[in-house]
């Protein structure tokens, strides 16, 4: 009873922050998020009788501050499965762990997979993401491919918050070049970071009510292609996602000094033509979303941005992936 799964990290063109009320981790607002090649979890489970406990190592080290989560996405699959029976579970990543890069995204869509296999079910790719949200919201996207979707939803059990896919990797050909300007783990957490925002930040409701419309946007600038719509629209959310968390008590500050170097090199360089826009979730990393023809000049700028300490070059990448 094991199996093993990849997962791609994925990275939110149209943000989320925040949680609606209630224990099943249902995002406050909905999401579109892109699926990175290059940045990838596997997660390996197998069930045995002979264990006593479930056992959790990432990267190498016994992680017991996120092995209650781990575990309480097993228990979800278990009691699915009928069975009680413990688990062992290795997991790593290609990328710094829990450092703005969505690793808990790719993490959770790995395990889910690997556990479901491991438990001989059958579920379908909702399915998967709705099990996944439970372990982390944007896990939910990293079970699709591509282009994705996530819907909040609004049934009290949680069954219509699931994501699924918007486009297909090879039908928009875009690159995302990451610039990485710290290897730390960040100091408050994704999680933690969205509840204080709900709980005190001044822009948090307006955070939340101008959402839709940046959806509606997003989603028809893609259904078109049109780059440039797209570009206005993700970078606005972004904008707003750290406003929010910014006015929060204590407040929030995710960037550092090279991200801002970061955006502003990447809108001058598209006022002066080049197809690209910048995105930064809850960490300080640079994500320019590029079309192919601008993509080698966006990675020599960041490349030679002082700060960047690597760069990351990925195409959109597939789903969920058995190993």
């Amino acid at each position: 009873m094991q199996a093993a799964a990849r997962a791609r990290s994925n990275i939110a063109l149209i943000k989320y922050w925040g949680k609606a009320p209630g224990q099943l981790n249902v995002p406050a607002v909905g999401s579109i998020s892109v699926t990175l090649d290059a940045l990838w979890s596997e997660t390996r489970v197998e069930f045995d009788a002979a264990l006593a406990q479930d056992r959790f190592e990432l990267d190498g080290q016994q992680r017991s501050d996120q092995a209650a989560r781990v575990f309480a996405c097993l228990d979800i699959l278990r009691e699915q499965a009928g069975t009680e029976l413990r688990a062992a579970i290795v997991s790593r990543n290609n990328f710094p762990t829990a450092a703005g890069l969505a690793s808990s995204a790719s993490g959770f869509a790995a395990l889910v997979a690997a556990a479901a296999r491991a438990l001989d079910l059958s579920l379908t790719p909702r399915e998967l993401s709705i099990v996944a949200r439970r372990g982390s919201g944007s896990a939910a996207r990293s079970i699709f491919g591509g282009i994705v979707e996530m819907h909040a939803g609004k049934r009290p059990d949680g069954t219509d918050s699931f994501a699924e896919s918007l486009l297909d990797a090879a039908a928009w050909p875009l690159k995302i070049i990451v610039a990485v300007t710290s290897k730390h783990q960040k100091a408050v957490g994704s999680g933690p970071g969205m509840a204080r925002s709900a709980q005190s930040s001044v822009y948090y409701p307006a955070w939340v009510e101008s959402h839709a419309a940046d959806m509606d946007l997003a989603r028809q600038a893609i259904i078109d292609r049109d780059f440039t719509k797209l570009a206005e629209v993700s970078e606005a959310s972004c904008l707003k996602m750290h406003a929010a968390a910014m006015a929060a008590q204590p407040p929030l500050v995710y960037m550092n000094g090279t991200t801002l170097e970061g955006i502003h090199l990447i809108r001058t360089m598209r006022d002066a033509g080049t197809p690209v826009f910048f995105t930064v979730d809850a960490g300080p990393q640079i994500k320019a979303v590029c079309e192919a023809q601008g993509s080698a000049a966006v990675q020599s700028a960041l490349e030679s941005l002082p700060g960047v300490l690597d760069v990351i070059v990925s195409e959109l990448g597939p789903g969920i992936e058995a190993v």
